[in-house]
């Protein structure tokens, strides 16, 4: 498998993006088997980050660890998580070896430090280049 997904020309219109650890996408991938979703940081991230299960504190601590990948093609690696995509923000979930996906309410969701959002109606204030507010 490829760590460069290709991208339909479709998806660039809408957030088709999720955060996913190395080991869940690397050369030797494990399934996805926790996963939740947050505020998305940008346009193309649907807020999603995905997990092994084996990530300990020091490979997390690594942002290079977590990588943008296609949300279509971790269907096409395990078609259980589609079904789980249209979850609301604020949705954790895992699964265990053999078991179904379960719905987590004791996760506490961690805030991301590069993600800052504001609300604007004037359209004069937005920059499309790249999805920033313009101060």
């Amino acid at each position: 498998m490829s760590d460069q997904p290709t991208i339909a020309a479709d998806e660039l219109e809408r957030p088709f993006l999720a955060l996913v650890s190395k080991l869940v996408v690397g050369e030797k991938p494990c399934p996805v088997r926790f996963m939740y979703r947050t505020v998305p940081a940008n346009l193309r991230d649907t807020g999603w980050r995905m997990y092994s299960g084996y990530e300990d504190q020091d490979f997390l601590a690594d942002s290079k660890n977590m990588q943008p990948y296609p949300t279509a093609t971790l269907i096409q690696m395990d078609n259980s998580l589609d079904e789980l995509l249209g979850s609301k923000p604020g949705t954790v979930w895992e699964r265990v070896p053999g078991d179904a996906w379960q719905e987590v309410h004791d996760f506490e969701i961690p805030v991301e430090e590069d993600v800052s959002t504001s609300v604007t109606n004037d359209v004069d204030t937005l920059n499309p280049a790249d999805n920033q507010v313009i101060k």
